[in-house]
């Protein structure tokens, strides 16, 4: 009877995760190349793409086809007669040019994380970060915010995790009586520029320490909403948050420990008028914890990160707000692994 069960045991779901970094590492370096910019605008040969990138003839087509029979890429004809495009999301989501672009997020994950996830056994058997700070570097915040060049991948990548779900938010959230919103821990400004764009009547600001101020204004200058995008500098560990009808937090409260994640709560309680609105945009883990693997995955990734961080579900959710004061809360799925949690004043 043994010796059946194991017959029909099939083994592809252990290979296809435990070769998965082969998928991975092929399409980061896709993006952090710049492939999917260039093809953005016209399909191009294998030659073409070749001279473009620099790359040698050796697993060129190997390269490119394994991003074919992934989806991100499509053909016409095959090896020197073929002709390479974008498959349409690639092209929304990974094209440079488009403000659509999330391949910040995964520019970081091919420029930092990668070679981190390689200690997770360490960060496991310690509880202790297995990124930069593991040889005498600074903890990932500061030493993010004192390199420019650091911040502004980190900024991108902050917004490239969670664009889609920002635009979704922004039209499916129903902002009829509310007037204000503050984006607290905003970065370039994207979930305040998303939601104004969909809702004229909302005046959005966008918090964030003064190191980010000059990058999310640039972004709402090339956005056209410098007009209606505030953008203001503060720590949002010791200073007030705006007043506000409306309080956003997008990948904030999972960076944090427990103490520090209420604390954060309730100084979003405490800018809130009555029937205001706190809303927390997140991979939400689901209650039962055995349905949201990336929640949970991206909670190993606060482990290698953050000296405290890990991702919540909404039970979690929902009793730190309650905690706090609020008096109702929801959960709103969005694209994927990611939700809006919401508690109201």
């Amino acid at each position: 009877m043994e010796a059946a069960a194991q017959i029909t045991v099939d083994p592809s779901k252990i290979m296809q995760v435990g070769t998965g970094f082969f998928g991975t590492k092929t399409l980061l370096t896709a993006v952090n190349m710049e492939l999917f910019t260039v093809l953005a605008k016209r399909e191009l040969s294998g030659k073409d793409i070749q001279s473009v990138l620099g790359l040698h003839s050796r697993s060129l087509y190997d390269f490119l086809d394994a991003l074919v029979a992934m989806g991100f890429l499509k053909r016409k004809g095959i090896k020197e007669s073929a002709l390479y495009s974008n498959a349409e999301d690639a092209d929304f989501f990974l094209d440079k040019n488009k403000p659509s672009y999330i391949g910040g997020i995964l520019e970081m994950c091919n420029n930092r994380l990668y070679p981190f996830w390689n200690n997770l056994e360490d960060g496991l058997k310690t509880g202790l970060p297995q990124n930069e700070t593991k040889n005498g570097g600074k903890p990932i915040f500061e030493a993010v915010y004192a390199d420019p060049k650091k911040l502004r991948e980190f900024v991108r990548a902050m917004a490239g995790v969670q664009m889609g779900n920002f635009i979704e938010f922004a039209k499916a959230f129903n902002f009829s009586k509310y007037k204000t919103l503050c984006d607290i821990g905003g970065a370039g400004g994207y979930l305040a520029a998303h939601i104004a764009m969909n809702n004229q009547h909302i005046q959005c600001t966008s918090m964030d320490l003064p190191q980010v101020e000059p990058i999310a204004k640039e972004n709402m200058q090339n956005m056209g909403l410098k007009d209606k995008v505030k953008i203001t500098s503060g720590d949002f560990f010791t200073d007030d948050f705006p007043k506000s009808d409306v309080i956003t937090m997008g990948n904030i409260l999972h960076d944090w420990g427990t103490n520090d994640k209420k604390k954060l709560i309730k100084k979003a309680y405490n800018a809130l008028p009555e029937g205001g609105a706190f809303v927390v945009i997140e991979n939400i883990i689901d209650n039962d914890r055995n349905k949201n693997a990336f929640g949970l995955l991206m909670s190993l990734n606060m482990l290698i990160e953050t000296e405290a961080g890990y991702d919540f579900s909404f039970s979690d959710f929902d009793k730190m707000t309650k905690e706090a004061g609020f008096k109702s809360t929801s959960i709103m799925p969005l694209k994927g692994p990611t939700s809006a949690a919401i508690a109201i004043k």
